[in-house]
């Protein structure tokens, strides 16, 4: 009867079932964040944020500092470098003051951005690029 239960306990992540992860409103939290999960701010973080799941910020959320991860939902506010290997939405109150660099995007009227986006194949290519641009300097 438990031992299903039994082989999951204790091994955090691993196991392939996530239980998402929410810092609640009226939460402030100063330092960085990592999980292998996907995490609901609607609370206030100062640091980074480095996800392989799924990162949402709700409309009583906010980040300053930098996000990493896999799929990205933002309905509040981020200040800092945001980074999204395949989708980041963008809902109709979002307000992100920085760059974004994602494989797609998907922006709501009303939605606000104030930086610089790259999008597509850009994500694959940065860390060649940047090596290749050492190479030519040198």
């Amino acid at each position: 009867m438990f031992n299903k239960n039994k082989n999951s306990m204790g091994k955090g992540n691993e196991g392939g079932s996530f239980t998402p992860n929410h810092i609640a409103k009226g939460t402030t939290i100063n330092g960085d964040i990592e999980t292998n999960g996907d995490i609901r701010i609607d609370g206030v973080l100062v640091g980074t944020i480095k996800s392989s799941g799924k990162v949402v910020i709700g409309e009583t959320g906010s980040v300053d500092g930098n996000v990493i991860c896999q799929n990205g939902n933002v309905s509040g506010k981020i200040k800092g470098k945001i980074t999204v290997k395949e989708l980041l939405a963008m809902q109709s109150s979002a307000s992100i003051n920085g760059d974004i660099i994602t494989g797609k995007l998907s922006i709501e009227p009303g939605a606000t951005f104030t930086g610089s986006c790259s999008m597509g194949a850009v994500i694959k290519e940065i860390s060649s690029d940047k090596q290749e641009r050492k190479e030519k300097q040198a």
